[in-house]
């Protein structure tokens, strides 16, 4: 059965056109992994099938009754809710439902034999629904998705306005979870969840009934969960059955395929005017040249798609810094409250350290505290001599205005717009993402110029904020490539083992030491 048809989609920015006629069927339990580089287009997908969208042309039709569960990062979440009410409200229509029920039990006395027919067959259509969704059991339900979260421990009474970005995408997830929606819709679900929730996540979409569509671009993830790939590339969207490893099998051999038969059809058109141009002029060979031109214009040529910029990084180093990088002295972490016991720490030139651990208990907060950022509520913190330090953080709050160049121009005024323009190349933006508004580009676009800044200043310590998030799987394995050859200090935050695997010198588990259990 079709939950999503989507017909001759086409859409675009300005003159940047996503998609060119795409047409997209969505059937019933199928759990679909959507992928691409940064900038095809995944996430416009996603808001224009849900309506927050409208494409140039096309169109979208679901099926009937279809409850569809979007995980949205933008969702404003109200003041003076507490995560339990977050998590509660998913079986808002359940609770209508139940109001209902109560309404035909209380009709029922002064009902007309016919209405009585007509009220309990009504009623039993609820307590059918009511059971199927669990409704007596919804309490436990509540407990069960928050536990696996995490987020039992940070307290279901909590503020829901009090809680950090990564702890505030769990609530989003556990409420859509419960919703238990005909048709799930995950944008990079795992970009706040560290490897334990990551670990529960996957359990669940593995057992998942419904139908679900998943952008990720972290691939042991995605070939854990997903039976179908749908690739986005070059305006297209293209399906293969299978996970993301059985994808890139058959993507490669379609691509040497197309490749060859490419060389051939050029030779043949090379041979072909070869022949038109040596014999047109003569009168004995002339009709040949003239039917061999036909076949020339009556040719369906083969095009190759234009090979995709792939990013290019290279750190700029500064002068050798001292021995000791930082040195804290019984450091207490934290805004209102403590994050972290008294911390002994210590860093020295050449290690690279990846900090791991849940969303919540101070990870980014240590790396603030590193830099000057967050004052400590006690102890203190050392730097050590001659740092050159480049910091990424985590997130862009608010993308700015100005273009990519503008961007770039400002912090390197510099530059001439020739070598602006190649810095940012070499990050893997093409000229209209670079002629773009930073807002416009999508989250892995905007991560590149973010990493543009850092590696064109010199440094020999880098403080990286879950730099892997929203990247592609080219992006990711140059970022990996650069940070090894790297000759400085790194102390970065990171919840992808297969990223840091073979980076790191040391991992520093900071649940150890957070007064937050979660």
């Amino acid at each position: 059965m079709s939950i999503l048809n989507v017909e001759h989609l086409t859409h675009g920015f300005g003159d940047r056109a996503i998609f060119n006629d795409v047409s997209f069927r969505l059937l019933k339990g199928e759990h679909i992994g959507l992928i691409g580089a940064n900038g095809e287009g995944k996430s416009t997908f996603m808001n224009i099938i849900t309506g927050k969208l409208m494409p140039d042309e096309g169109r979208i039709e679901w099926a009937k009754n279809v409850r569809v569960g979007y995980l949205d990062q933008h969702t404003v979440l109200t003041a003076g809710q507490t995560i339990r009410d977050v998590l509660s409200s998913a079986f808002d229509f359940l609770f209508e439902m139940e109001t209902r029920m109560n309404e035909i039990c209380d009709r029922m006395g002064d009902a007309s034999p016919e209405e009585l027919e007509d009220y309990m067959e009504e009623l039993g259509t609820i307590q059918d629904l009511l059971t199927m969704h669990d409704f007596y059991m919804i309490d436990s339900k509540v407990e069960e998705v928050a536990r696996a979260l995490g987020l039992t421990d940070i307290g279901l009474e909590r503020d829901v306005t009090e809680l950090s970005g990564g702890q505030r995408t769990k609530v989003l997830l556990g409420k859509l979870l419960l919703e238990k929606p005909d048709i799930l819709l995950l944008d990079e679900p795992t970009n706040y969840l560290d490897a334990e929730h990551i670990e529960w996540l996957k359990r669940y979409l593995n057992d998942y009934e419904n139908a679900f569509i998943l952008i990720s671009h972290d691939i042991p993830f995605l070939n854990s969960v997903v039976n179908l790939i749908y690739h986005m590339d070059n305006q297209e969207l293209n399906r293969y059955v299978g996970d993301y490893d059985k994808f890139q099998e058959v993507y490669a051999m379609k691509k040497a395929q197309l490749e060859a038969a490419y060389n051939r059809q050029q030779k043949e058109i090379a041979d072909l005017k070869d022949f038109v141009a040596r014999n047109k002029a003569r009168v004995a060979t002339r009709n040949m040249a003239m039917s061999r031109q036909k076949k020339l214009d009556k040719m369906d040529v083969i095009e190759l798609a234009a090979e995709k910029p792939k990013p290019e990084f290279r750190f700029q180093e500064a002068r050798t810094c001292g021995r000791i990088i930082f040195q804290t002295g019984d450091l207490v972490i934290g805004y209102d409250e403590p994050l972290s016991k008294p911390l002994n720490l210590s860093m020295e030139r050449g290690q690279k350290i990846v900090l791991t651990g849940a969303n919540g208990i101070g990870k980014t907060t240590l790396l603030k505290s590193i830099l000057g950022l967050i004052p400590p509520l006690s102890g203190n913190v050392e730097r050590g001599d001659y740092l050159e330090i480049g910091y990424f953080e985590q997130e862009m709050t608010n993308p700015p205005e100005t273009s990519c160049i503008e961007e770039i121009w400002k912090e390197f005024p510099g530059l001439t717009q020739y070598e602006v323009r190649s810095a940012l190349a070499k990050c893997g933006l093409t000229t209209k993402h670079i002629e773009s508004k930073v807002k416009v580009l999508s989250g892995g676009e905007q991560a590149k110029v973010r990493l543009c800044k850092l590696i064109n200043r010199a440094s020999n310590l880098l403080l990286l904020d879950e730099p892997t998030n929203h990247l592609d799987v080219d992006a990711k394995e140059e970022l990996k490539r650069a940070l090894m050859e790297y000759k400085g200090s790194i102390l970065m935050v990171c919840h992808e083992p297969e990223f840091f695997e073979g980076l790191a010198t040391d991992v520093w588990d900071c649940t150890k030491w957070t007064t937050r259990v979660i």
